[in-house]
C-alpha cells in the first residue's frame, strides 16, 4: 500500500542516518498526535531523555535509558505510538489518560521498567526493551498524565508519565553515571508524584491532526 505524505515523511526522517539537532521546536500548543518523533525534556533538570545501544552492567541487562544534557542529540527521538489493539492511528490526537508507548527512533526499543533495581538509586530501572510491535509487551505501556486542566497533549505542557505494570513515575534527577555513560544522568521509575517527575515534549517532528470523524 502506497505511503501517506506524511508516512513517507517521517520514513525519510528516520531512515536518515545523521544528527538532527536542525529538528524545528514548534509553537506552544501544537498537538502531539500518533506518529510525532518527539524529544522529552525533563523539567526540572533540562536534560533530554535518551538511550543508546549500551546495555546496563547490573539488573536487566536491556538497553540503558539516561538523561542527556545536550539537545542535538538523535538517540533522544522517541516515536509516540498507541496501545496495540486501540482504534488510535497515526494524526490522532493523544488525551490524558490514555496508555502509549515511546518507540526509540534509532534502536526501534520500547521505553520500558520492571521491578529491577536502577543503578544509581536503586529505584525501579527503566530500560528499552524490544523491538517491532510483535516485540513488545506491558512493560512498555505508559499512561499519559496531563498537569492541569488540559485535555489532550500538547507541546510544552507538563505531563507525567505513569508506568502500567508498576506503577511508578518516570522520574530523574542529578545523580549522573561515570562510566556506561559519563556525564548522563539516571532515569528510573518511582512510586510517588514529585517535582522531578515532570516532562514536557520539546524538539520533534510534529504531525498535524487527522482525527477520524
Amino acid at each position: 500500500m502506497a505511503l501517506s505524505f506524511f508516512s513517507l515523511t517521517i520514513f525519510l526522517f528516520l531512515s536518515l542516518d545523521v544528527d538532527y539537532g536542525f529538528a524545528s521546536k514548534p509553537d506552544e500548543g501544537v498537538e502531539i498526535t500518533y506518529g510525532t518523533v518527539v524529544k522529552l525534556m525533563h523539567e526540572r533538570t533540562k536534560f533530554r531523555l535518551h538511550s543508546h545501544d549500551v546495555p546496563y552492567g547490573s539488573g536487566s541487562g536491556q538497553q540503558s535509558v539516561t538523561g542527556f544534557p545536550a539537545v542535538d542529540d538523535s538517540n533522544s527521538y522517541w516515536i509516540v505510538r498507541p496501545e496495540p489493539g486501540t482504534d488510535a492511528k497515526q494524526g490522532h490526537i493523544v488525551k490524558t489518560g490514555t496508555i502509549i508507548r515511546l518507540q526509540h527512533m534509532r534502536t526501534r526499543k520500547w521505553l520500558h521498567s520492571h521491578l529491577h533495581a536502577s543503578p544509581i538509586s536503586g529505584n525501579m530501572e527503566v530500560s528499552c526493551f524490544g523491538g517491532d510491535n510483535n516485540e513488545s509487551d506491558t512493560g512498555d505501556y505508559w499512561r499519559l498524565l496531563i498537569e492541569g486542566s488540559g485535555k489532550t497533549w500538547k507541546q510544552d505542557q507538563r505531563i507525567r508519565l505513569q508506568h502500567v505494570d508498576t506503577g511508578g513515575y518516570l522520574h530523574s534527577h542529578d545523580k549522573k553515571y561515570q562510566r556506561i555513560a559519563g556525564g548522563q544522568q539516571e532515569v528510573c521509575g518511582v512510586r510517588e508524584k514529585r517535582a522531578d517527575n515532570v516532562w514536557l515534549a520539546a524538539e520533534g517532528v510534529y504531525l498535524p491532526i487527522t482525527e477520524s470523524k
